[in-house]
């Protein structure tokens, strides 16, 4: 009788067995983690090395999500062994599985309870704080990109196009940020330069899309975009749209003025009530120096009882005694102890550099304790997960108007 084939290495990683998402510039795939059968996230960022501002944004995301300790940011778990240098390609990051995400929650027909807003809306702004806390921008807050589990654990995920504020108002920054539906007013008129308050827009946003049901602005392109926006708030003032380029001012000023509807989002459902609307405006605001912060938004009282829930039974700061007495954490909202640093982007000049120090980096993360993984190129279902692309350009968001 022929021998029995060899068994599998040990550190082969079971084989992926669906596709859960293709964002811009990777794809994800559930899979087991066979050192101990737990499923969790399989995330594939390939052809990393292609230049050197991809190559950089990719080491940007690694970094982050090394660098993420928070119940509602979503970080590695552990990062594949990658090959040698010479034949270091792409990169295999692992991260927590959750079973579904904001849209799919929003789209779906399941009931949503005044509580189960609150409480969602609590964690976005939490998590958020995180960020903003390490001067980190996410600068694609949408409803896919906020991880939900069975238990309403939400996570912010995706952290492709994020990056940490720019502090000197002269440098320009891309305007090829934000999924449309979700991009504040200052990105679709071209400001140069913006800040934390594009993530809190986009909260805003979403805010509205649960109370609604439905997308709070849905426009085909982001001129019209800004035409549904100004429909709800009425045409900005000069003084609110300081920041817009010379075109999209001029183009604003062409228009016939229109007076605010802000009474409006009163009928977006029967839970839009006065708190929830007044939290609301406050978000929505056009001038993003007058938008609310995330710490004033947690502050405000619309969200008491989202904490109350989220710390009474869901988070894993607080906990409860054996004698049932819960044991409540003393800060409810935690900052980070410390900025991300970004100043090692500036002392990478060539692909072969970022190359270099993402390889070490990734060594660094090891964790020694544990097996390492590696991938079965073997693998049937590897196989086609190899031939996965990222999303096709149509799936992407359109680019920025060009204001004349």
């Amino acid at each position: 009788a022929p021998a029995p084939p060899p068994p599998p290495p040990a550190q082969d990683l079971v084989q992926p067995d669906r596709p859960i998402g293709y964002g811009a510039f990777g794809v994800v795939w559930a899979v087991t983690d066979p050192r101990d059968g737990r499923r969790v996230a399989l995330k594939k960022l390939p052809n990393v090395f292609q230049s050197l501002v991809s190559s950089k944004r990719v080491f940007r995301e690694l970094k982050m999500l090394c660098f993420f300790k928070h119940e509602n940011v979503l970080s590695a778990l552990d990062i594949l062994q990658p090959p040698h240098l010479d034949f270091f390609q792409e990169i295999y990051v692992i991260t927590e599985l959750l079973q579904s995400d904001l849209h799919k929650i929003i789209v779906s027909p399941q009931h949503l309870s005044p509580d189960h807003i609150k409480v969602f809306l609590y964690q976005i702004l939490r998590g958020l704080k995180y960020l903003h806390s390490a001067r980190i921008l996410h600068r694609d807050i949408k409803p896919g990109n906020l991880l939900v589990n069975s238990n309403c654990v939400l996570k912010i995920c995706d952290f492709g196009l994020a990056r940490v504020e720019e502090p000197d108002q002269n440098k320009h920054m891309t305007q090829e940020v934000v999924t449309q539906y979700y991009r504040a007013p200052e990105i679709l008129m071209g400001a140069r330069h913006y800040t934390a308050a594009v993530d809190v827009w986009s909260v805003g946003c979403i805010f509205g899309e649960l109370l609604r049901r439905r997308i709070l602005f849905q426009a085909q392109s982001p001129v019209q975009q800004l035409e549904l926006i100004t429909e709800l708030l009425g045409t900005p003032t000069l003084e609110d749209m300081r920041f817009a380029c010379e075109g999209a001012r001029s183009h604003m000023l062409r228009r016939a003025p229109k007076p605010p509807s802000l009474t409006a989002l009163y009928t977006l459902s029967s839970q839009a009530t006065h708190e929830a609307v007044h939290l609301l405006c406050q978000m929505l605001v056009f001038d993003p120096d007058k938008r609310i912060t995330v710490v004033d938004a947690l502050a405000h009282p619309y969200l008491d009882e989202g904490r109350l829930r989220y710390h009474s039974c869901m988070c894993t700061c607080c906990y409860t005694t054996s004698g049932g007495l819960r044991q409540y954490t003393g800060d409810f909202e935690p900052a980070t102890s410390h900025p991300f640093d970004d100043l090692w982007e500036r002392k990478l000049t060539t692909v072969q550099q970022v190359k270099e120090e993402m390889h070490k980096f990734i060594a660094e993360q090891l964790n020694t304790s544990r097996v390492p993984l590696c991938i079965n190129p073997q693998s049937a279902a590897f196989k086609s997960f190899a031939s996965s692309t990222v999303a096709h350009p149509s799936e992407l968001p359109p680019s920025p108007h060009q204001w004349e």
